[in-house]
């Protein structure tokens, strides 16, 4: 159920808090954040804009929409002179079979 509202907060616009938002809001990860801004979005759609729960939302609404299109970095980057590890390398260099075990 991607876009399945807890049926706890349907039809309870008032009821919403801030806590409700964070809870919603604290796993996302890029595959589904498209699909929480939106369930966030009609969470606070009747709230009255200084609701802190609307202001939360707005808040977590445009993050979710940064990290839906732009995704999340882990790790770091390779430290200078070290090459990259096989898996993350462009390409397999020139005669090497693709293989990691040689």
């Amino acid at each position: 159920m991607s876009e399945a509202e807890n049926p706890q907060l349907l039809g309870l616009a008032a009821a919403v808090t801030a806590e409700d938002i964070r809870a919603l809001a604290g796993p996302s990860t890029p595959h589904f954040a498209l699909q929480i801004r939106n369930r966030i979005g009609r969470l606070i759609q009747g709230l009255e804009p200084d609701n802190p729960a609307r202001i939360e939302g707005e808040a977590e609404i445009a993050r979710l929409t940064r990290l839906g299109f732009s995704g999340e970095v882990r790790g770091h980057e390779g430290e200078e002179g070290l090459p990259p590890l096989p898996s993350v390398a462009e390409a397999p260099s020139p005669g090497s079979s693709g293989n990691l075990h040689g």
